[in-house]
């Protein structure tokens, strides 16, 4: 006969005055976390004690019960309660709902007390505010009364908007709370639905990645775009952004990128006539302009607005101000709100003085026009004062007249000796007048006069350095002109939109900062160049050298072939070659310099296995195997996150391995390149 188990017999409970109640030294919670006494005690004086506390009736040395009670488990409420009676809005003996303990061991209910407790589920939390909020209750309501955030609980309302099936999903541990929280980016509940779908069968899909696919049709409010028309234009045009619970009012997704870019190309409309109203001939605005476009124009300088002796005055004393507080705080010790406010002030006030207007001359203005484009932070770029060759002034002389001698007479070139230009169409009006040179009697003679200054200047190094300097100067400076008698140029590869946003790329900006600086300090006339490149110092001498030689880098790839597949083979062959020679001699490490790869730059355009072999590079095998079950687009998007840091570049990007002459190799994208072009020995052209 099976033996039946004992019945379960409850401790009892009663009511006892709080005066008679101790804090029990064997409460096992000692670590103050959660929410404060405080709170604690605002929430039962607003709705009573909710849960009863565990005591036990303490004992004399006898064995006798002095009518004093312990509290083990529940100390906090029993904290609570104290500073009620003690801020006087409790009495001191007011009735306690207790349960009295006699068997066990008083760490034990402590314990079980705490560990046994399970927090509330976010979906139940979800549930219960959304329950509250429609019995009545605001969102700051439900914030004060259970002491959270207003942002918690509208990032718990938030929820609402997920797939009543993803709930659920998480309700039962199917994902992450990170998981649900980014579903929230939309209200879409067919596509949140389907995006579950594609991502659920991974190991371990990162909220970010779900994200993604649920917004890559939209644009982030951190594109430049944005930036630049601003999200208030936006929403107030009709447009809709997404946030999900990890968004603030400055962030989201906006869902409209045709709306986007038809606001963009308007404000850019409005800024473009605004420029154009200053007097300029032309405005060409766009996002972006390809690198380049400058190239071939002439570029005006203006001139800066002085400033007045008052204002100099006044700038002097800011700065002077400026310095003695920088003086005064050097130690790095924090600085007071009313220094800090003060240096503020003295930042705004010299930005006007330091940051002077350019004024141009209002003749050159009319032929000239202005680049309008937006920079990566979304501000208005604006390049000034370029002159395009169609719209050069013609200088006098320049025009070709007719040879008199005929009514018929064909006009002859202009003829220019010692300087001066000579009238070929000039009449005779006497027999024993003198007539110009003949054509052929003065090509002659410059002939005997070029190879002399050719001898002449290879005796004269220093000469044929500021010569060289002067030619190459012509050439990038002045490309709109004939150049000088030393026949040397730069000529430079056409780049245009080769590359994304090559013309906003760092090296882009130094390069015309650079180029700008020196075309400030150069002179137009040729011979006042010539005497301005004379009279710099060596150093400048080599820098201005270096920087008109590099102008003439062309290390690019091209795909176009010549006659035959050989010409335009060899070419590659050898301009990639000697690119590397370079690179090799200025130490050029492309990863340094701040190249990346990025979806859009070389990740989004290759195969899959060429994704994973990036990643199997400069990750490992075990990272690479992580990435392979994902779709073309997830999988380069994961890459670059993969990639983010690691120096990896493409074999197009590497810096050449130092190897004998004899055993130099075509790196390998260049060797398919030749194979394809026809060529099987890759070798034999590269040793030509």
């Amino acid at each position: 006969m099976t033996k039946s188990l004992p019945k379960l017999v409850l401790s009892s409970s009663r009511d006892i005055p709080f005066s008679q109640l101790v804090l029990s030294q064997k409460n096992v919670r000692r670590v103050k976390a959660g929410l404060s006494i405080e709170d604690l005690a605002n929430d039962i004086y607003r709705r009573t004690l909710l849960q009863s506390l565990n005591v036990r009736a303490m004992l004399d040395v006898d064995g006798q019960e002095t009518g004093q009670f312990e509290v083990p488990a529940g100390g906090r409420r029993f904290r609570a309660l104290e500073l009620l009676v003690k801020s006087k809005r409790m009495a001191k003996d007011q009735l306690v709902p207790c349960v009295v303990r006699e068997a066990g061991i008083a760490e034990e209910d402590s314990l079980a007390e705490n560990v046994m407790r399970v927090g509330l589920h976010p979906l139940d939390q979800f549930r219960a505010f959304s329950a509250l909020i429609e019995a009545g209750l605001s969102e700051e309501d439900i914030a004060a009364r259970f002491f959270v955030s207003v942002s918690t609980v509208r990032q718990r309302l938030r929820l609402a908007s997920v797939s009543p099936s993803l709930l659920e999903v998480y309700g039962e541990d199917g994902m992450s709370l990170e998981q649900l929280m980014a579903f929230s980016v939309t209200d879409n509940h067919a596509r949140q639905e389907q995006v579950w779908e594609q991502v659920n069968q991974g190991q371990h899909v990162p909220a970010y990645h779900i994200r993604r696919l649920l917004t890559e049709d939209a644009i982030p409010a951190t594109d430049r775009r944005v930036r630049f028309i601003g999200l208030d234009a936006y929403t107030e045009a009709g447009g809709y952004v997404m946030r999900d619970l990890f968004s603030s009012d400055e962030d989201g997704w906006l869902q409209d990128p045709v709306l986007v870019e038809q606001l963009v190309n308007a404000k850019l409309a409005t800024a473009a006539e605004d420029i154009g109203a200053e007097g300029w001939k032309w405005v060409e605005a766009a996002i972006d302009l390809p690198y380049g476009c400058e190239r071939g124009k002439r570029r005006i300088t203006g001139t800066t607005v002085p400033l007045t002796d008052e204002e100099q005055a006044r700038l002097d004393a800011l700065i002077e101000e400026y310095d003695a507080i920088g003086e005064q705080y050097r130690d790095g010790c924090d600085l007071p709100d009313e220094v800090d406010a003060r240096l503020t002030e003295i930042d705004a006030e010299m930005t006007p003085l330091t940051c002077r207007p350019t004024i141009y001359e209002p003749e050159e203005m009319a032929r000239a026009g202005v680049f309008v484009s937006l920079a990566h932070d979304g501000r208005l770029r604006i390049d000034r004062g370029y002159v395009r060759p169609e719209d050069e002034p013609v200088v006098e002389g320049d025009a070709v007249a007719g040879e008199t001698g005929g009514t018929d007479a064909v006009a002859g070139p202009t003829v220019t000796v010692g300087g001066q230009v000579q009238d070929a169409g000039a009449g005779e009006e006497e027999d024993d007048a003198i007539r110009p040179l003949p054509d052929r009697l003065v090509s002659e003679l410059t002939a005997e006069r070029t190879l002399a200054l050719r001898d002449a200047l290879a005796n004269a190094p220093d000469a044929a350095f500021v010569a060289l300097i002067h030619a190459l100067c012509l050439s990038v400076f002045h490309s709109h002109r004939s150049n000088g008698c030393v026949q040397i140029g730069v000529t430079q590869a056409w780049l245009g939109n080769a590359a994304p946003n090559l013309r906003d790329s760092v090296w882009s900006t130094r390069i015309q900062e650079r180029h700008e600086q020196w075309a400030s300090r150069l002179p137009d006339d040729a011979q006042e160049l010539w005497d301005a490149i004379a009279a710099l110092a060596q150093s400048e001498q080599m820098a201005l050298l270096a920087h008109c030689v590099s102008l003439g880098v062309n290390a690019l790839f091209e795909a176009a072939k010549g006659y035959d597949g050989r010409i335009s083979a060899h070419g590659i062959a050898q301009r990639i070659n000697a690119a590397d020679a370079l690179a090799t001699v200025v130490g050029l490490d492309m990863a340094e310099a701040g190249w990346k790869p990025t979806v859009d730059n070389y990740l989004g355009r290759v195969t899959k296995p060429r994704i994973i072999e990036a990643v199997r590079e400069a990750k490992g095998d075990a990272t690479a195997v992580l990435i392979e079950h994902l779709k073309k687009g997830d999988m380069a998007r994961e890459a670059e996150r993969l990639l983010e840091g690691t120096g990896w570049l493409p074999e197009p990007l590497r810096m050449p391995e130092a190897e004998p002459a004899d055993a130099a190799e075509l790196p390998d994208f260049l060797n398919d390149v030749l194979e394809d072009a026809g060529f099987d020995d890759a070798m034999a052209i590269a040793a030509e």
